[in-house]
């Protein structure tokens, strides 16, 4: 048997918040009206054909802790980057306004996570932890397949020198220049060679930059402003 596996990436379109968090803002950790971020988890489920109580949401730290998820929720994930499920029609979701969210299946073996994966998070291997997870679940890494989520491109995500060094260091093919010349950091690059070195071949990227795409969130951009999902689900 083989699953079919659902991805979801939101827009800022499509919600209640009022601004800086309009539209449709997901995240409930920056400053919005919890009733509209309510409200509009409540218009994700339905859009999904899921109910509120399948979607599961994390608490994100900027971490590498990740956790087993094998039944619904009443409350989010405390303290964790990512998460795998088994559960059909059990979704798993990720917040991001520059941050990669990274969504991988195995659709054979019906496993699926989602991980946030920022410049710590990614640097510390969050990633890698979220694919052993997936392994220890009965996946197999030549069945993995992986979308990098919209996020900050390297062309617009400056750093300092040394911290670009110090990524690289730690998640090579991440070190890049921005747009104006300046050193810079491309985590998708560095998270899809990481994937590749580990054995998974099929990764796709979404081209869409979160600072150069209006219509998306983008604390780099905006600072104080909404989040974006990115959701995974097998059917």
């Amino acid at each position: 048997m083989t699953f079919r596996v659902r991805r979801v990436s939101t827009t800022r379109a499509g919600g209640v918040s009022k601004a800086p968090f309009d539209s449709f803002n997901l995240g409930d950790h920056v400053g919005d009206d919890p009733a509209a971020v309510a409200a509009n988890r409540a218009r994700l489920a339905k859009a999904t054909g899921l109910g509120a109580d399948r979607l599961v949401w994390m608490n994100q730290v900027h971490g590498d802790h990740v956790v087993r998820v094998d039944e619904p929720r009443a409350s989010v994930v405390e303290e964790t980057d990512a998460l795998v499920t088994t559960v059909p029609r059990l979704a798993m979701v990720v917040v991001t306004a520059d941050c990669v969210p990274v969504l991988m299946a195995d659709a054979r073996a019906g496993v699926v996570a989602a991980v946030h994966a920022g410049r710590v998070g990614a640097q510390h291997g969050v990633v890698v932890r979220a694919l052993e997870t997936m392994l220890a679940a009965g996946a197999r890494v030549g069945d993995v397949s992986v979308l990098l989520g919209p996020a900050v491109s390297g062309l617009h995500y400056e750093v300092p020198a040394a911290m670009a060094d110090e990524v690289e260091a730690a998640l090579p093919g991440s070190r890049t220049v921005t747009s104006a010349g300046t050193p810079g950091l491309d985590l998708r690059a560095g998270i899809a060679r990481q994937l590749r070195e580990l054995g998974v071949a099929a990764i796709d990227a979404d081209p869409r930059c979160t600072a150069a795409d209006p219509k998306l969130f983008s604390h780099r951009r905006d600072g104080l402003t909404g989040r974006l999902a990115s959701v995974i689900w097998l059917e």
